[in-house]
């Protein structure tokens, strides 16, 4: 065999040379042809050929040859008990991963040992704890698109945008399992982004444009995408279909990734017994969070500063127990509710406990000791669970009695709901506790699992074993006596069994019962008749034993396994238990306030941002009020002064309300919001080949179309990628449009300072401004909001604390004063020039209305955003409009 031989479909002219070994390896290759193969050889996991070696210059292993009748090829092996991290690496690389194991004893093979695909690991579909690095949920998605006329027959797949969208979201690793559908595209968009699935299939009608590349589109069989087929899988574990989802694209959906679900099952019974519920959900349900205003808010993660990590929201609030709590807490994060009742119900709850010192400590004390329940009976369900995942149960169970009784007192309906949703499943606490050893190995053919008195033929069996073995133990001492060789030694290997060792000065000793079994080097060693029958006694004792321990812990999986329901019941609130009790030690730590849900309006009193506040050793308090009479703010100021920090504090203030949270203010009442929109910072698409103007203007348009009044929109500096004329005119056109058409809560962080002027002309557009005081050449940030527009922006003295050098500075100052041999002390004060009214539009200015142009622009820079080299760029294009 050639030792470049290709891929499976290559083969076929090779196949009469096949060992078979290599031919079960190449059949198993082109039936699971989207994958990458890692064939079990005893301790190893092998790829041969290509495949060898990829994983050899991905893995970092060594690359060898195999050699046989039919000639040599590569080969790279992966150690099965370490086979997690290298599997990950290939994760990474793109691969997915089938791995093909042994599945018969090779003492019991006649020829080729069997082996069978047992699983296909891919990046949404994980289930180990190795490979799954983080307690966030883990989505596998499936998109779908068109419907059939009636409900049934053929498949028509429509192209045309009225076709309907069908989506569904699968954690295969805890059994959630979420559906909906959509005819717009925006919607579909914002809900994959929502979610962030890892991995996702995509029906034939559908396309791939709603994934990222951070997620892998796997092909999957088109036959699963049929209505009948997906309507029959449903119906398998749900019931009927039609009762559960709202039309045929979300049947597909769901039908489709069932069938992949149990596809990545290999060669296990493909049933996934744990996923007990589906969940049917509107997203008008909930405030949408796209992933411009997730990244904007950094709700999940926060941009690096000095190549540090930063703290986003969710690491404040994270005080969770276990990990149950930490998903639930990221998943309301993510999806925000827009229905005050229940929200009323979360915010009692976490009253309470704020005000309940004990008992919120003690439950939290309690909680420490939960496992992740949800992850845990899905192996149990899956038949991949061992002993000490089972006693990992058990001591998540036997906590429940205790917060059972710590909630004994509790006055508010959601707390005594969830008291009583804590069922304390005294029959399964009491099976493991029966059956299975407190500190089991994790091995589970290896005996030490089940507690001795759970049954009688076990203990006999190892009564026999302990016996022998005790007789074994005597053995020495009493062949020491009866030969008079003092060296005598019993022991035991796996190979020869139990033996008698006697050294060679010795050997003219030796009785002549004793049959020679093994000749060392110094020494020889022997058995005895009724050594040898100890030892089968023994060895069958054991064998006996470990097969019946085997059994009887497959036995006790399965019962527990039939319980799985009631333990993702129990998972499900507990985790919101945990999440309350966090928001509750949040909360009273910092001082956070319960907020008023409805009324007219955001209206926050002293509110502070609550990730800014921990890292500042004093944080300045601010107000906002956005109602009929004012819901649309300009803010001016100065870059640093806090703008932005003020516009994210109140769009955080408004989520956290949202989700049943405290807000970190003196008081607030907010009016619930459908959406949050941001326009906040700058960035490009270097690869998609749109520049930073390019994705600031999809963005405005993004929320321009889908604003309501019932919106919360935070803008900051509108149209600084264009001109400054261009970017003023956007900036008031903007304005205009959500005042006259949207009516969305606003707020307009602007260096324009003639958008200030709207306030005078629109009904409900205010200013207020963010001060600063100069001293000297320095300048000190108030980051203190105030009513109506600033007076100065500061922007060279901000490039001087920059560290622009100095000669650009001065250059600077005398720029804005429109002249270059203007001093110092001929300097117009901040105030002074804010005054000067700008150039006008439209005219080619020259002298002195060339020097307030370039005033203008230089004072429409967001030194913020800007690095050193774009701002000396900027500055030389200045000078030379001068000059000219």
């Amino acid at each position: 065999m050639d030792a470049a031989l290709g891929p499976p479909e290559q083969m076929a002219a090779h196949a009469d040379e096949l060992t078979p070994m290599m031919s079960q390896y190449f059949e198993l290759c082109a039936r699971y042809d989207d994958s990458l193969v890692l064939f079990q050889v005893g301790d190893f996991y092998e790829a041969f050929c290509e495949a060898a070696e990829s994983v050899s210059r991905l893995c970092e292993l060594t690359l060898t040859k195999r050699e046989d009748s039919t000639g040599s090829y590569p080969m790279t092996g992966i150690p099965v008990d370490n086979a997690a991290s290298y599997i990950d690496t290939l994760l990474d690389a793109g691969y997915r991963i089938a791995v093909a194991d042994q599945v018969q004893d090779p003492a019991e093979a006649t020829g080729v040992v069997d082996r069978a695909v047992t699983r296909i690991v891919t990046p949404g579909t994980l289930t180990e704890d190795e490979l799954l690095k983080t307690v966030d949920s883990n989505y596998v998605a499936c998109l779908t698109r068109g419907v059939s006329p009636d409900d049934g027959g053929d498949e028509d797949y429509r192209d045309g945008d009225d076709g309907e969208y069908g989506l569904a979201m699968l954690d295969v690793s805890t059994g959630e399992f979420v559906a909906t559908s959509a005819c717009r595209p925006a919607v579909v968009h914002d809900e994959v982004e929502r979610f962030a699935p890892a991995e996702a299939i995509v029906g034939p009608a559908a396309t791939t444009e709603f994934f990222d590349d951070e997620c892998m589109v796997s092909p999957y069989d088109p036959s699963a995408f049929e209505a009948a087929a997906a309507r029959e899988r449903v119906a398998a574990y749900f019931g009927d279909p039609a009762d559960l989802l709202a039309g045929p694209a979300e049947v597909r959906a769901c039908g489709a990734l069932l069938a992949y679900a149990e596809y990545t099952r290999g060669g296990e019974d493909g049933h996934l017994d744990y996923l007990n519920h589906l969940t049917r959900y509107d997203p008008r349900e909930y405030m949408l969070l796209d992933a411009v205003a997730l990244r904007s808010l950094e709700l999940f993660e926060r941009r690096a500063v000095h190549g540090a990590a930063g703290t986003a929201l969710v690491d404040v609030l994270d005080e969770t127990a276990c990990a149950l709590g930490s998903r639930r807490l990221k998943a309301w994060l993510r999806r925000p509710l827009v229905d005050r009742e229940p929200l009323e119900r979360r915010l009692d709850a976490v009253e309470e406990l704020i005000e309940g010192v004990k008992t919120r400590e003690g439950i939290h004390d309690y909680l420490r000791s939960v496992y992740d329940l949800e992850r845990l009976i899905g192996r149990v369900s899956r038949g991949r669970a061992n002993a000490r995942d089972l006693r990992s149960l058990l001591t998540t169970l036997d906590v429940v009695p205790a917060l059972v009784d710590e909630l004994a007192d509790v006055d508010c309906e959601k707390l005594r709901e969830l008291r009583a949703g804590l069922d304390e499943m005294a029959d399964v606490r009491d099976l493991i506790g029966r059956a299975i050893r407190e500190d089991p190995p994790i091995e589970i053919t290896e005996g030490s699992l089940i507690q001795p008195g759970y049954r009688d033929e076990l203990d006999e069996l190892r009564a026999t074993e302990r016996s022998g073995k005790r007789w074994i133990d005597d053995l020495e001492a009493a062949e020491r006596e009866r030969t008079g060789i003092d060296s005598l030694k019993v022991g035991y290997n796996r190979v020869h069994g139990y033996y008698i060792e006697v050294t060679d000065p010795n050997l003219d000793r030796v009785p002549a019962e004793y049959t020679r079994r093994q000749t060392l080097k110094n020494a020889e060693r022997f058995y005895t008749p009724e050594l040898k029958q100890r030892e089968d006694e023994i060895v069958r004792a054991t064998q006996r034993a470990d097969d019946l321990e085997h059994r009887l812990f497959r036995e006790v999986r399965t019962e527990v396994a039939a319980e799985s329901e009631r333990v993702q019941a129990l998972a499900a609130t507990l985790s919101e238990l945990d999440v309350l009790v966090a928001l509750a030690e949040v909360a009273a730590r910092y001082d956070y306030a319960r907020p008023g849900l409805g009324g007219d309006g955001i209206h926050v009193v002293g509110g502070r941002h609550p990730v800014v506040e921990r890292t500042r050793e004093s944080f300045v308090p601010n107000d906002v009020h956005l109602d009929e009479d004012g819901p649309f703010a300009v803010i001016t100021g100065p870059n640093m002064s806090g703008k932005s920090t003020y516009m994210r504090q109140v769009a955080l203030a408004v989520v956290m309300a949202q989700i049943g949270s405290f807000v970190p203010a003196a008081s607030a009442r907010i009016e619930l919001v459908d959406r949050v929109f941001t326009r906040i910072g700058a960035s490009d698409d270097i690869a998609g080949g749109r520049s930073t103007f390019m994705v600031e203007m999809t963005e405005l348009a993004d929320i321009l179309g889908g604003a309501t009044e019932r919106s919360l929109v935070l803008l900051d500096e509108v149209g600084r990628g264009t001109s400054t004329a261009d970017g003023l005119a956007i900036a008031q056109a903007v304005t205009e449009y959500i005042h006259d058409e949207v009516g969305a809560w606003t707020l307009f962080a602007t260096h324009h300072h003639e958008l200030t002027a709207v306030a005078d002309e629109l009904d409900g557009v205010y200013n207020c401004h963010f001060d600063a005081d100069q001293r000297g050449e320095e300048v000190v940030f108030e980051h203190e909001v105030s009513p109506g527009p600033a007076t100065a922006s500061y922007g060279v003295e901000v490039a001087g604390d920059a560290g622009i050098p100095d000669a650009v500075v001065e250059r600077s100052r005398k720029l804005l004063v429109g002249t270059e041999t203007a001093s110092d002390g001929e300097r117009d004060s901040p105030a002074e020039r804010e005054k000067k009214p700008p150039a006008a539009a439209g005219t080619e200015p020259t002298g002195d209305e060339a020097a307030g142009t370039v005033a203008a622009e230089l004072r429409a820079v967001n030194l913020a955003d800007t690095t050193p080299l774009e701002a000396l760029t900027l500055l030389h294009r200045l000078r030379d409009r001068l000059e000219d």
